[in-house]
């Protein structure tokens, strides 16, 4: 009986260890591995990839495609300004710009003159009609009520004016009584004396948009495109 059970374990080993090596097959059907591996289509073909040059590649093909997008999308410029227009050229620059149809991408304004015709006091500009209400609210708080948002296309704009005055003395004056009332980041600036001359500030200009500008301007030799101050 003892023998019987002892041959009997030695042949089921036997034949675990053969499954094993796969020399039976599987019971699901898939051959052994390496036998799978060599009827692959293309087997010859098959290379091994470190995993740090795998790393590399796709590394390499990510920068490409980042590249790629930033070729296909280009940088627009915040703002250009084209000038200086006499009177009567400006209004035909202004025409032909109808076809573009920019709407309040575009403005115009008159570039400053060579005297001064004032003083004005004023806060800053703020960077944002928000910024230059909150501004507000805190003159309201200090009791000062004399003042006013400047929305306009000028360098002040979204700064808050405080009173213009014809005399830098009188500007003075007004600056002093501000401090008084705790107002600190009040400033003096003189006002030029407009000129004749135009000038169009574009903004959100694209290099499409731009070589159209570029194509209109060339039609007035005086004038010259620069970055918006």
């Amino acid at each position: 009986m003892l023998k019987f059970i002892f041959w009997s374990l030695l042949a089921v080993n036997a034949a675990l260890f053969a499954y094993g090596r796969g020399y039976l097959g599987h019971f699901s059907g898939n051959e052994h591995e390496p036998e799978r591996l060599l009827k692959q289509l293309n087997a010859d073909k098959l290379t091994i990839i470190p995993a740090g040059k795998a790393n590399a590649v796709n590394a390499a093909n990510a920068a490409n495609v980042t590249a790629a997008a930033s070729e296909a999308a280009p940088e627009a410029q915040a703002c250009v300004e084209i000038g200086s227009f006499a009177l009567a050229d400006g209004r035909r620059f202004e025409n032909q710009l109808d076809a573009l149809k920019l709407g309040d991408r575009q403005s115009r304004h008159n570039l400053p003159g060579n005297e001064v015709s004032g003083y004005i006091v004023h806060i800053p500009p703020q960077g944002s009609k928000e910024g230059a209400d909150k501004k507000a609210g805190e003159l309201r708080a200090l009791g000062v009520t004399n003042y006013f948002v400047m929305s306009d296309n000028s360098p002040l704009r979204w700064g808050i004016s405080l009173g213009v005055f014809k005399t830098e003395g009188a500007a003075q004056n007004q600056l002093a009584a501000l401090m008084k009332q705790g107002v600190r980041s009040a400033r003096i600036t003189p006002r030029m004396s407009g000129s004749k001359l135009l000038a169009y500030q574009f903004r959100d200009v694209d290099a499409g948009l731009k070589a159209k500008l570029e194509k209109i301007r060339a039609g007035f030799p005086s004038a010259e495109t620069r970055n918006c101050k």
